[in-house]
């Protein structure tokens, strides 16, 4: 049994590299960056804000490291600046139209109903094709169809059955989303359970009912020894805080459990395979003191809890790199080297992919 045992243990050992995501970035760094990032923002009426993007998507992906290598975010403040004037416009052209012409309104809605898969796709493959690792790119290869699917009438269609198909809409589109992801040309597989999501969700069904009764209890036992009129406006404010933190709760609960089932399921096929260890608890705990600090230092403290975050996720999350992912890498990169710029479109949707 134990010789048995030892040989599994050495050909796991020699199958795999395994890899820990290193974040580097300090609070301290970042800090500077946010706050000229706000000024500039504010100064030019929010025109700084896609090169503020721009700045701190390249300060994370850039302290971001796997095997000693770091991720490069290709976008420039241009691409995204084009897209949020566009957005904009958009958007004042139906308020406009639905106050002067109601009939344009309702067509205007219409075609964004029509358009919304279209937007998702072309947001995730922005998001992905301006990402880069050892100069490989990133890229997503969803259908409209897909995306109408799984984005708009599967959502739907889970409010006619009181939300109990929602669990199997959301885990449509998890698997959506990564099943169409690339590495170069090295597609994602990701195999999710129905059935986890279902418990994932019972889960935070059970957590939010009791947390909701604590602070429905919370709430009635200080309106009862206070003098309630003087006091509603306060305690009014309490229970809209403490419900904030609930849905911080459940939601950060959720998220973890999530990306545990997605990471551990998930394979670029020659290159590697995902692990993550992110205890629900402990996520649960960084978002909620990560909030409360966040509120009490009227958002200075942003940065720090920025990076707090950042780095449990860094540390959370093991790669399993397989013996031959370099020479995998490398032809990715010949592959590449001829068609990168073209890569980078003019304009495009910028959309977090997370």
């Amino acid at each position: 049994m134990d010789l048995e045992s030892k040989e599994v243990v050495e050909t796991t050992g020699s199958s795999t590299h395994t890899r820990e995501v290193r974040f580097t970035g300090d609070a301290r760094s970042y800090f500077s960056i946010w706050l000229v990032n706000i000024l500039f923002t504010i100064a030019t009426l929010g025109i700084y804000s896609a090169w503020a993007t721009v700045r701190n998507k390249q300060y994370f992906f850039g302290h971001t490291q796997i095997d000693g290598h770091r991720f490069d975010y290709l976008a420039t403040p241009q691409q995204i600046l084009k897209g949020r004037l566009l957005a904009l416009a958009c958007f004042a052209l139906y308020v406009v139209s639905s106050s002067y012409f109601p009939l344009v309104g309702i067509v205007l809605l219409v075609a964004w109903c029509i358009a919304l898969p279209w937007v998702i796709n072309q947001g995730l493959r922005f998001s992905l094709r301006m990402t880069r690792y050892r100069n490989v790119q990133f890229s997503f290869k969803g259908q409209y169809k897909d995306t109408l699917i799984n984005f708009v009438l599967l959502p739907i269609l889970s409010v006619f059955t009181l939300y109990l198909l929602l669990p199997w809409a959301l885990k449509r589109i998890d698997a959506y989303i990564h099943n169409n992801i690339y590495y170069g040309d090295k597609k994602l597989t990701t195999h999710l359970s129905t059935k986890e999501y279902y418990l994932i969700a019972f889960v935070c069904f059970c957590m939010a009912v009791g947390l909701g009764i604590l602070a429905g209890i919370a709430a009635f036992v200080i309106g009862i020894s206070d003098n309630l009129l003087e006091t509603s406006q306060l305690i009014g404010v309490g229970i809209l805080f403490m419900q904030f933190l609930v849905v911080i709760i459940v939601a950060s609960a959720y998220k973890a459990m999530v990306r545990n089932h997605i990471f551990e399921n998930s394979t670029f096929e020659g290159v590697a395979e995902f692990e993550s260890n992110l205890a629900p608890i402990d996520y649960v705990l960084l978002n909620v003191t990560n909030t409360l600090a966040i509120v009490c230092s009227l958002g200075l403290a942003f940065p720090w809890a920025k990076v707090r975050k950042a780095k449990m996720l860094a540390a959370a999350t093991v790669v399993h790199l397989n013996p031959d992912a370099d020479e995998v890498i490398n032809m990715q990169q010949a592959q590449q080297s001829s068609f990168a710029e073209e890569a980078a479109n003019v304009f495009d949707v910028d959309i977090s992919l997370t």
